[in-house]
């Protein structure tokens, strides 16, 4: 006896539904292989002289060069036409500066803060993977910092403007005790100390976040998650990321 052929939620049968994706399939793998060699051209732009061509070409994996390019850039990245970059700065204490935590690692930070009144809270940034606390953030903490709150950042070991290979993370847990090591420091300070304290995290930030408030579950008054890395859709690496958290 046969049987009629398997169908689909949408209709098709097994074997028609196979032959629909084998060719999506295909299409997909022909667009992944033209952004592969998109992506290995060199991008030029012709107003970026060649001394900041190789600050750009440079490797990143250390920080004396992330400095480098950070610097040479500043102001261009400030200059551009986003309405984050657009919040005014006027009437803002803004502060950089590095310090060396208790593995020896020398991090970088960053505050923002109304500068006629005292904060009325303070709201401390946990930034996504691959990012740093001088880019797109800067926006939204001259904003945090213009409507009363003290805004503090930092960039995780590895990250942006702190010592570090870059990118990687030896140890989530480690990294966690890096931040909460920061701003346990920063909600010390006597200006501070009897402030509302916030956690905000993005992304990676996010889980940042929920392991800091795990691992501190009474030193917080709340939290703000933006896109959140709680979940991980892959399975292959479900098993790694639980173990982070």
């Amino acid at each position: 006896m046969s049987l009629p052929p398997a169908k689909l939620s949408n209709g098709r049968s097994f074997f028609e539904g196979c032959a629909w994706f084998q060719g999506k399939g295909w299409r997909r793998q022909g667009r992944e292989k033209t952004a592969a060699a998109m992506a290995s051209r060199p991008v030029r732009f012709p107003e970026i002289d060649d001394e900041l061509r190789k600050i750009i070409n440079a490797n990143m994996d250390e920080v004396p060069a992330r400095k480098r390019a950070r610097e040479a850039f500043k102001d261009i990245q400030l200059g551009i036409d986003h309405i984050l970059f657009k919040t005014p700065c006027d009437g803002l204490k803004m502060e950089e500066s590095y310090e060396v935590n208790s593995r020896g690692l020398e991090i970088f930070t960053k505050s923002w803060l109304p500068k006629s009144s005292s904060p009325k809270a303070m709201v401390c940034f946990c930034h996504g993977y691959g990012d740093t606390c001088t880019f797109f953030v800067e926006g939204i903490a001259r904003k945090m910092a213009s409507s009363g709150y003290g805004f503090f950042a930092m960039d995780y070991p590895g990250y942006g403007l702190s010592e570090g290979l870059h990118g990687y993370i030896p140890s989530f847990d480690r990294l966690v005790d890096d931040v909460i090591e920061h701003y346990s420091k920063v909600k010390e300070k006597p200006e501070f100390r009897t402030l509302p304290s916030f956690l905000f995290g993005e992304s990676l930030g996010g889980a940042v976040a929920l392991k800091v408030h795990l691992k501190q579950p009474n030193a917080w008054n709340g939290g703000i998650l933006v896109a959140p890395m709680c979940k991980v859709c892959f399975p292959n690496l479900v098993s790694c990321c639980s173990a982070w958290l």
